[in-house]
């Protein structure tokens, strides 16, 4: 089996776990200032233009967006995430789809597409390449693609299962409290990175790791800022703005990046002569 279908088989059995399925349908506003100010920067362009929320899991944006425009269309390739967004937004429309084939939907057929909580990681590079290509495809001239993605250079990567160790606190209750998560989590989260560390790739400015959400449940793609910005080109888009997820400050080519979980990349499809 290749890394593509194992990260597949790996990944969309966590999205569709019963016991995250409701952890998803929980989760409402910005993942972090990144994220805001991501959304801020786009915002005005497409007002009440055509928009794409691509892996909108249990509907976490969907009101972010459609605070944007009613003219919005939400996909994922999890039905059982699906069944959760349609119970949360009913009367909003969605689709099962798969971002690496988008051919439902025809060329420049939106303002916005947008892909947000790093879920263009949960595929190997050619699915990646791929719904870049996809999401340049479908977007008008002049149109951006908003996503973001996990910093090969930050502090998530290489994360070991020692994270779930408790933090001290002086008072006794919450101290004893967060032991007592400790000793719940450990054991599943220290097989799922013993069971998922095997298929740990490094290659040149980007890597495949197991990752530590989900108790070290999802394999996950990690990029270097460089990286990603040469994706983007191949793919036919200019990047406008990068924004580091905890701060929301612009990030640019050179800085230094290894305080930086994730990045939010915002990219302009150019406009036709």
């Amino acid at each position: 089996m290749n890394i593509d279908m194992k990260m597949d088989q790996i990944n969309r059995a966590i999205w569709s776990a019963q016991k995250w399925l409701g952890w998803f349908g929980q989760l409402d506003g910005w993942t972090d200032r990144g994220e805001a100010a991501a959304v801020a920067w786009v915002s005005d362009r497409a007002r009440g233009a055509p928009i794409l929320d691509i892996g909108v899991g249990g509907g976490r944006t969907v009101s972010i967006m459609r605070a944007i425009s009613s003219n919005y269309i939400g996909i994922d390739y999890t039905p059982e995430l699906l069944e959760v967004c349609r119970a949360r937004h009913p009367g909003v429309s969605f689709r099962q789809m798969d971002a690496r084939d988008m051919s439902a939907f025809a060329d420049g057929s939106f303002d916005l597409v947008m892909f947000s909580y790093n879920g263009i990681d949960a595929v190997d590079m050619e699915g990646r390449r791929a719904i870049l290509r996809e999401s340049a495809r479908i977007l008008r001239p002049g149109g951006r693609l908003l996503f973001s993605t996990h910093n090969m250079l930050g502090p998530g990567y290489r994360e070991s299962v020692w994270k779930h160790l408790p933090k001290w606190s002086w008072n006794p209750a919450r101290y004893g409290w967060r032991i007592l998560k400790m000793m719940y989590a450990l054991p599943g989260a220290s097989w799922n990175y013993l069971r998922n560390a095997r298929f740990n790739q490094d290659f040149d400015g980007y890597a495949v790791h197991v990752c530590g959400a989900h108790n070290f449940g999802l394999v996950i793609q990690f990029t270097t800022l460089a990286h990603q910005l040469g994706e983007l080109a191949k793919a036919g888009l200019v990047t406008e703005r990068v924004l580091g997820n905890e701060t929301g400050q612009a990030v640019r080519r050179g800085d230094d990046t290894r305080e930086i979980k994730w990045f939010h990349f915002i990219a302009r499809k150019p406009l036709e002569a």
